[in-house]
């Protein structure tokens, strides 16, 4: 009898230390096919987006002149 809570002992010690399982659910882990439909899914949606406007340069400011005292 002993020696089995030593086992039990010796088990749960040995579980604690390995610590957590490092495994991924499928749906954690990238899918090269699901990327792929992603992609053109949003680039598909960036070209029907209206067109960005035409560059407008900013006006020069308009230069300070001194008051004459």
């Amino acid at each position: 009898m002993k020696q089995f809570y030593v086992a039990a002992v010796l088990g749960a010690a040995v579980s604690v230390l390995a610590g957590p399982a490092m495994a991924a659910p499928p749906t954690v882990v990238p899918s090269p096919g699901y990327d792929a439909r992603l992609q053109e899914q949003r680039a598909a949606a960036q070209a029907a987006e209206s067109p960005k406007p035409a560059y407008v340069p900013r006006r020069k400011p308009k230069p300070h002149h001194s008051v004459p005292r």
